[in-house]
């Protein structure tokens, strides 16, 4: 028992730092940060949808920074091919063999940036890396190591020369974060810190890549009550039959519920999930994984509206004996 809370506490810690690490970079979008760090934490990627400017791209690279982990870039563009992403088997001629190439999927962070861009031909070479760490090109196989996350970019407005993403491939990001237009004092903030240079350029690194598969391993160990097991499948499964939702959330969404509740309980300092952690938890990720139907599409009913309405009316099991209700 003393060696798991001590376990927890250092992967606390881990956790902690690159949270306060990353905020000297992404001003005044503290629950964006939070969400970052919850996806690295809990092994999934994320999915940054917003306006351009407001700092998509600079939350991928101070995550990647941060944990002084190897970062790769890849720009989405039509003519974009999926070997761009994966890699490619060469001849050489020296050794008359084969020899594959790797593409930059094969790394630690990955940005993903502008990935609707591309044809879903070249956005499905994501999907294995993605899923299962790994890639196949020309039938050999290739593991991609830890820690690995995607963070991929989107502009939610401009659709002219755009692909939208393909339900599997929503499906596989385990959140989606919006970092919205900062306040005046943020603004003001955000100007005078780079009067001189970007606050990217100096941000070091405070933990190392074992250090998060370490983390990764730990949060696995931040205790769920039944109880909150059964809201988390309840408040999925009712996805399904909602009226406005056409398709509902798989059993997908309900994983990536328990493994963030957990990663939110050890950033805040538990050792155990609450329901908030869920209630809050639920727009970021289940928003994304449903498809609202067009007659609701019509009225302007919108993903992230329908599950707020969801866990807002849906009942916590037991809290009130429980004693986790606030009062």
């Amino acid at each position: 028992m003393q060696q798991l809370a001590t376990e927890l506490e250092r992967a606390r810690g881990v956790a902690h730092s690159i949270f306060e690490n990353v905020k000297k970079v992404i001003i005044g979008k503290d629950a964006a940060v939070e969400l970052g760090v919850v996806a690295l934490t809990c092994q999934g990627h994320a999915l940054i949808e917003d306006v351009p400017g407001v700092g998509k791209t600079m939350l991928a690279r101070s995550i990647a920074r941060s944990t002084g982990s190897e970062f790769k870039r890849i720009q989405f563009t039509p003519d974009l091919l999926p070997t761009d992403i994966t890699g490619v088997s060469i001849f050489n001629q020296k050794t008359g063999e084969f020899e594959f190439r790797q593409g930059p999927i094969i790394s630690q962070i990955v940005l993903a940036d502008e990935i609707n861009r591309a044809t879903p031909k070249t956005q499905s070479a994501l999907l294995e890396a993605m899923d299962e760490r790994q890639v196949t090109v020309e039938g050999e196989t290739h593991p991609i190591g830890r820690p690995f996350m995607v963070m991929a970019t989107q502009n939610p407005i401009e659709y002219e020369g755009t692909f939208p993403l393909p339900e599997a491939q929503l499906d596989r990001f385990l959140l989606m974060i919006r970092l919205g237009y900062p306040t005046m004092e943020e603004e003001l903030a955000i100007v005078e810190g780079q009067r001189m240079e970007h606050p990217i350029e100096s941000l070091g690194p405070v933990t190392r890549p074992e250090e998060i598969v370490e983390l990764q391993e730990a949060v696995k160990q931040v205790y769920v009550d039944d109880a909150i097991k059964r809201y988390i499948v309840t408040i999925t499964e009712s996805t399904r039959e909602h009226p406005d939702v056409a398709l509902g959330s798989s059993p997908r969404g309900s994983l990536a519920q328990y493994r963030a509740a957990q990663a939110l309980a050890l950033i805040r300092g538990r050792d155990f999930v609450l329901p908030d952690d869920v209630k809050e938890l639920a727009v970021p990720m289940l928003g994304h994984r449903i498809i609202v139907s067009a007659a609701a599409r019509m009225r302007g009913v919108q993903g992230g509206e329908v599950i707020a309405n969801l866990s807002d009316e849906i009942p916590v099991p037991g809290a009130e004996a429980r004693g986790w209700v606030r009062r």
